[in-house]
Order: structure tokens, then sequence, then C-alpha cells
């Protein structure tokens, strides 16, 4: 294995952290107004406005499992794209990215139900109030991003034809196996 001098690595892509990050924002905004208990525009049945009704709790946290793995599909389409300098880290920024994304729009969108939601007693249950109460969706994002980035490479490997060089490899003079 060859060391890279300091100086001659390209710099990371620090934008596939950032992006996902902040992306978490209006995905938690987009929750809030589409699910059961927030605006409700999904369903717009008056019986699934408030949190009150235990049937909006399981639709409520499939909104949000919806965005995290749409979110997530979205991410991995950028990061397939082989033509980065260093594509492995390029998706473990984005899949760090991806995870503190999900993190951002779960908050965001509690907030928003606090903020421009109706008032609710949560002394019966913390569930009456806009929340997530399937902790578990929070990793939906960075699930989804890292088994379309596999299915995207695997689909290129499968799609390429027997010899052919990487494009990569071929710009760096080496066909990466065996080199010193």
């Amino acid at each position: 294995m060859t060391l890279i001098p300091r100086r001659d690595r390209p710099p990371l892509q620090w934008a596939l952290f950032a992006v996902p990050a902040v992306a978490g924002v209006p995905a938690g905004i987009l929750w809030w107004v589409l699910a059961p208990g927030g605006l409700n525009l999904i369903t717009r049945d008056p019986a699934l406005g408030t949190g009150s009704n235990p049937s909006v709790w399981l639709p409520r946290d499939l909104t949000l499992a919806g965005l995290m793995v749409l979110a997530g599909c979205l991410l991995a389409v950028f990061l397939a794209d082989r033509r980065r300098p260093r594509p492995e880290a390029s998706l473990v920024l984005g899949l760090a990215g991806a995870l503190i994304g999900s993190l951002v729009a779960w908050q965001t969108g509690m907030l928003a139900g606090r903020l421009w939601g109706a008032p609710v007693d949560t002394s019966v249950n913390a569930s009456l109030a806009f929340s997530l109460r399937a902790l578990p969706v929070l990793l939906l994002w960075p699930a989804a991003t890292a088994i379309s980035v596999f299915v995207l490479e695997l689909l290129e490997q499968l799609g390429r034809k027997p010899g052919a060089v990487n494009p990569l490899e071929d710009a760096a003079g080496t066909s990466g196996r065996g080199a010193p």
C-alpha cells in the first residue's frame, strides 16, 4: 500500500456531509406538514388530525420513514458517482451526514408540532403531541443510502464489459491490483 503525502491528497467533499445534515430541516417540516397529527395533508381526515387518536401514531411514523428512505435514495445517487477522487471517504461523510440529517429532521418536526400545532395535554401519554414513537426510523436514511449505493455499484459492475478498465484506474495508470 502506497501512502500518499498529505499535500497531494485531494480534499474531502465536506458538502456530502453538510447538505444531508442541513436537509434535515426541510425534511422535518415536510414530515409535520404531511403526517397525521400535524397538518395532515396526506389524508386530510379530521379524525386523524390530532394525536389523541392512537391510530395516528403508526402513519405518523411511517410518513417520516418514507421521507427518510426517499432522502437516502437521493443521496445515494450522488454518492455512487465514481468520478470522485476518494469515493470511500465520500461515502462515510455522506452516511454521517444522513444520520445527522435524520436526527435534525426528527427534532425539526417535533419543534414544528410545538410551534404551529394545537396545544396538547401530554399528561396521559407523550405520543399525543407530535412525536416519533419508533426511534429506529431514524436509521432509515443512512441505511437506505448504504443499500442504494451498494445496488448502484453492483449494477454498474454487472453492466461493465469483461476486461473493461475502470476509468479511475486508467487515469492513474495502474490497475490497482498488486501494485506497490
